[in-house]
């Protein structure tokens, strides 16, 4: 009987690819990564694939992978911790400026972003640029310090990277910083970004550890981004221990940054509000051990959110598309899983090459954010319809709120 939720793709001596994409087209490169990475030995039950599914590094974003006994660095990338945060607050659609420029300022001003000289690793926090006490920050860092210097006696080249000063910073690409309006008119905040640069220090790291321990016992793979370190080894103990705290790093990182983000919306709405009415701050770049069909496994989500029954995730549309704030069905097949946004349909260069300023203030109209031609590539038409990825996870998530931004910062 043909299963009505999701399609599997079969591949002779591999685990089954369980696919939530109808009606979302998937390119045949991610296909044959979700392969690639299904003929895995260690992989358990089977791949769980979302609607955002496109290519990637080694494995495809938007793909949930069970192991047993391994872990696959570049599954879970150099973002490590990757993932979104957003705020209720008891401010509406009434009481926000008609001019939106000087709260996109404030914000701008308020959270060091992007990969300009001023910003770059080190804006801040001893330029006494910050418009939050730096307490906030050094309060977030104590909570982090004392793992990291262990993890540097063990990894020493990890202590010269940003790790103390790109906390509470956003960095570029598709991370962002927005203000939005649900349904019902009220204001929220949202962010989304990862572990930065210490982050992805140690992915690389791992990640090279991998495929030289692959050379080294002579072990080949249809992809060397697939190396994989085996539980036991004092590499998959180190792994471990770096991308647990790697996760801990972006979440803080958000944290202060949404401390970063209302301070400043103050300083422009001067009405008192509060926040977190209700509130999520979820990865989608990482891995943990859960419990799935009767055993303890490793589930890397590569572009994914957990979706356990009743707990709530954050899925963006692109800069110019709504978002939704979910809640988890706990479906068991997807391994508690659902998409972490609408998924890219073509690459960066590609977007810059087929559309032009003129499309992407098209696209953005009605939104206070960038218009210039170094965020063409994040133009929403380069990503897939989010209500079609909406539409293919129905019996993955229920949609608790819709929320469309009115004012978009990014790096």
């Amino acid at each position: 009987m043909k299963n009505e939720e999701y399609e599997v793709l079969h591949t002779e001596g591999s685990r089954p690819v369980k696919m939530w994409t109808r009606g979302v087209p998937v390119e045949e490169a991610a296909k044959k990564q979700l392969r690639n990475t299904a003929t895995l030995p260690f992989i358990y039950k089977h791949i769980a694939v979302m609607p955002d599914v496109h290519l990637g590094k080694g494995s495809t974003i938007g793909s949930v992978i069970p192991t047993l006994g391994a872990v696959i660095p570049a599954a879970v990338g150099v973002d490590i911790g990757c993932g979104m945060m957003a705020a209720k607050t008891t401010l509406t659609a009434s009481d926000l400026p008609d001019n939106l420029g000087p709260l996109r300022s404030a914000i701008e001003r308020a959270i060091p972003h992007g990969m300009s000289p001023k910003t770059r690793g080190h804006r801040g926090r001893d330029e006494g640029s910050w418009q939050t006490p730096p307490s906030v920050v050094d309060a977030a860092w104590l909570q982090l310090k004392d793992e990291f210097d262990a993890i540097c006696l063990k990894t020493p080249k990890l202590k010269n990277t940003n790790n103390y000063r790109h906390l509470g910073t956003l960095g570029s690409g598709n991370h962002f910083i927005e203000v939005c309006l649900d349904e019902q008119g009220s204001v929220w905040f949202m962010l989304h970004s990862g572990s930065r640069g210490v982050g992805n220090a140690i992915g690389t790291h791992f990640i090279e550890l991998a495929k030289q321990d692959m050379r080294t016992h002579f072990i080949n793979l249809p992809d060397q981004d697939l190396a994989y370190l085996a539980e036991g080894t004092q590499h998959y103990d180190d792994y471990v221990e770096a991308v647990g705290w790697a996760q801990r790093f972006a979440r803080n990182n958000r944290e202060v940054m949404m401390q970063n983000l209302i301070a400043a919306v103050r300083t422009v709405i001067h009405k008192p509000f509060q926040t977190h009415v209700e509130a999520v701050n979820c990865h989608h770049n990482y891995v943990q051990k859960e419990h799935h069909f009767g055993k303890d496994v490793l589930i890397t989500r590569k572009g994914a959110v957990s979706a356990r029954a009743g707990e709530l995730g954050i899925i963006p549309g692109s800069m110019g598309a709504k978002s939704f704030i979910v809640r988890g069905k706990g479906n068991a097949e997807s391994f508690h899983s659902c998409s972490h946004g609408a998924g890219r349909t073509m690459s960066r260069t590609e977007a810059k090459r087929r559309f032009n300023l003129a499309d992407q203030i098209r696209a953005t109209e009605g939104v206070e954010c960038r218009k210039d031609e170094n965020v063409i590539d994040e133009i929403p038409m380069a990503y897939k319809d989010i209500d079609a990825v909406m539409l293919a996870q129905r019996e993955l998530v229920d949609v608790v709120h819709i929320l469309k931004q009115v004012v978009c910062v990014k790096g």
